[in-house]
């Protein structure tokens, strides 16, 4: 069952310690399948260094494991964070992948609480704005349902502000860490990698006064790379 998605999401979730955004087990990769209405994710707790395509856990949109290792349902249990996968997969209705990671620089402003100012061209080449941090989430929130919750408060802030998830293909959940997507496992590792990187370049450049981008370089760097003129390639 979906036996090529569930390659890509093992070699994508494999780029995760490769680009060192993940220590231990500390992170997870998924993909979508609408039409099937199955999203397939990396098991929990499985060390990287032996995972295989045949690994890969397949649910359903309410949770319930489908397939798992060799047809044997409940063989391996889904990533602990599923919950928070699917809701997003409910709420963005373009996107076909999400990652999870503890990545050190974006886990750092998920502590500190704060967005991910654009403060230059790396930034703006891949997101149209600030990648922008939730809330706290609430006692109530935390005891029942984490995992589900910490998806809602990450479509309630993308509501609240307007964002466009397609835009801006990140968050960064406070206390906790970031979450990215896309249109494929692939890209929503790349959409991680680069959110480490600008995290990085954020937090040692928003200790200078006074340091901002200008919207129409912003809009610039986005657009020539997304949407219909795009023509940008290096």
């Amino acid at each position: 069952m979906l036996e090529k998605m569930k390659k890509q999401v093992c070699e994508a979730n494999l780029l995760l310690p490769r680009y060192g955004l993940v220590k231990f087990t500390w992170g997870n990769v998924s993909a979508v399948d609408r039409e099937k209405g199955l999203v397939v994710i990396k098991p929990s707790g499985i060390e990287y260094d032996d995972m295989t395509a045949d690994d890969m856990v397949v649910v359903d949109f309410d949770g319930n494991v489908v397939e798992s290792i060799e047809g044997i349902k409940n063989k391996w249990k889904p990533s602990s964070d599923t919950a928070t996968h699917i809701h997003l997969y409910r709420s963005f209705p373009d996107i076909g992948a999400v990652v999870h990671t503890h990545s050190t620089w974006a886990t750092i402003m998920s502590q500190i609480g704060i967005d991910i100012q654009p403060y230059g061209t790396t930034h703006a080449d891949y997101f149209a704005g600030a990648v922008p941090c939730t809330r706290d989430m609430t006692a109530d929130e935390i005891s029942k349902q984490y995992e589900l919750n910490t998806g809602k408060v990450v479509s309630e802030l993308f509501n609240m502000a307007n964002i466009n998830p397609n835009h801006i293909p990140a968050v960064l959940v406070k206390n906790h860490g970031p979450f990215t997507w896309g249109n494929s496992p692939e890209k929503a590792v790349e959409n991680a990698a680069v959110l480490e990187e600008v995290a990085f370049m954020a937090y040692h450049t928003m200790h200078y006064t006074n340091v901002s981008m200008p919207k129409t370089l912003l809009d610039k760097h986005f657009y020539r790379k997304h949407g219909d003129g795009a023509y940008y390639g290096q």
